[in-house]
């Protein structure tokens, strides 16, 4: 919109500029053109008079005044042959019939655009008789031509144009620097309402913009911040209800999750056992399913802020908490990629951790006894992807589609439903730090989890 403005702006001066300039270019051309005419025949139709009159004074006086009038203008004097002189006599062509048979003077501009490269007037000279008040009435007795070169008077018309153009090209450059500041200084509450947009698609529900401009963005901006305010505050509550609910919720399943193992430790009914087993189960996926809504509502609410933590560090710790539970299942952990210089990358405190917690969960949920988890960092550019590959069935590339959706749920090889929300936390918590996670095909033909994070500029220790 900016380029436009501008566009618009200098076509408009640009217009007004051609306007102006340019009749008063071919005015100022014209005015060049006849006063040069009116000069040159001024001076020939006076060569004439003394041309008329013949005697030996006037002859010396037109030779005297075509030798100045020539040297001063570059210009050539030819006249007949009745005075005595050692001017030029003129070649005999159309003009010279006109101006010797039928007495009319004129002029040769020697190019029907402008001018060409010499000027030729030719005035005829008519014998002096005393009875008409001096002047020249008696009949046709030669004829001066002048032909006056005109490169002086192009140089000139060069310098009319030249400096209009010049004028015009300033003119325009300084028409642009205005438009641009202009046209920045319009655009600039349309600009901080799409910086709010901008901010707000982001998920800054906080983004707010300023009440600046003409009425119409005014009214615009009050609009769009009373309609921020308004789904800020019902996102808030929502929030918070959820992180009420869940953390609510944790304390009577802890309750109800002790009480079932009470009862499984004092029978011996394996009917009632079984049934504890179950019930107990469900408890689990319950409080699994409770601290996953708990994270989502924190993790939606961005209470923590990036910062630069070392990745090779939290992920051995994390590996170290997960060995247990996957060696009795006889499953293998690796840890490889490039640990060079000890990568740093932009995370909020504890989410990394929450991250691996639940894809190393759900690896070993549908990794078959005796398998192997594998886990890569590597460094690439500006970001680090830390992987983490199964050997289980792996996902359709429908099922991919919708393992990030919330409460949907795959089934491991134990039997076991998760509960729906481990991969819906996993892509909040990395997309809260700006990174990706994506899934993919493993090279053993099991599931690949691959998380890009940001590469902090500090180098680990």
């Amino acid at each position: 919109m900016i380029r436009q403005l501008i566009r618009s702006y200098v076509g408009l001066v640009a217009v007004a500029i051609a306007l102006f300039t340019v009749p008063v270019a071919f005015t100022l051309t014209d005015q060049l053109r006849d006063d040069t005419a009116d000069s040159v025949m001024r001076e020939a139709r006076t060569m004439a008079l003394l041309l008329g009159n013949g005697n030996a004074s006037s002859c010396a006086a037109l030779e005297e005044m075509a030798d100045a009038f020539g040297g001063q203008t570059s210009s050539d004097v030819q006249v007949t042959e009745r005075c005595d002189t050692g001017l030029q006599q003129p070649r005999q062509d159309a003009a010279l019939t006109k101006a010797l048979e039928k007495g009319e003077r004129t002029t040769d501009w020697g190019s029907s655009f402008i001018w060409g490269p010499e000027l030729k007037i030719t005035v005829p000279a008519r014998q002096s008789m005393e009875d008409l008040d001096g002047r020249n009435r008696g009949p046709v007795v030669g004829a001066v031509r002048i032909v006056y070169h005109t490169n002086g008077m192009t140089s000139r018309l060069w310098q009319i144009w030249g400096f209009r153009a010049g004028l015009a090209v300033v003119v325009l450059g300084v028409a642009a620097v205005i438009g641009a500041a202009a046209a920045r200084r319009i655009t600039r509450p349309l600009r901080q309402l799409n910086d709010m947009a901008s901010k707000f698609s982001d998920g800054d529900l906080t983004a707010r913009s300023p009440v600046t401009g003409p009425p119409e963005t005014q009214t615009l901006a009050r609009t769009l911040n009373q309609g921020a305010e308004r789904l800020d505050t019902l996102v808030a509550s929502q929030r918070i209800f959820v992180a009420d609910a869940s953390h609510q919720l944790r304390t009577p399943l802890t309750a109800l999750r002790l009480s079932l193992d009470n009862i499984a430790d004092g029978t011996d009914d394996d009917f009632v056992k079984e049934d504890v087993e179950q019930a107990t189960a469900e408890v689990v996926r319950m409080s699994r399913l409770v601290n996953g809504l708990l994270v989502l509502a924190r993790a939606e609410a961005k209470v923590t802020a990036a910062e630069p933590l070392p990745l090779w560090d939290i992920v051995r710790e994390r590996l170290a908490v997960w060995r247990p539970a996957a060696d009795e299942r006889g499953v293998t952990i690796t840890l490889g990629g490039s640990a060079d210089g000890r990568p740093l990358v932009l995370t909020s405190p504890g989410h990394l951790d929450q991250v691996l917690d639940n894809v190393l969960s759900n690896a070993l949920e549908v990794s078959p006894d005796g398998g192997t988890i594998t886990v890569r960092v590597e460094p690439r550019g500006e970001e680090v992807v830390l992987s983490v590959d199964d050997e289980g069935p792996g996902m359709s590339d429908a099922e991919k589609s919708r393992a990030f959706d919330r409460f949907w749920r795959g089934q491991g090889l134990t039997g076991k439903a998760g509960s729906g929300l481990g991969l819906a936390v996993v892509k909040q918590l990395v997309t809260d730090d700006g990174g990706t996670v994506t899934l993919g095909d493993a090279a053993g033909g099991g599931l690949s989890v691959r998380i890009s994070l940001r590469a902090s500029t500090r180098s680990g220790g």
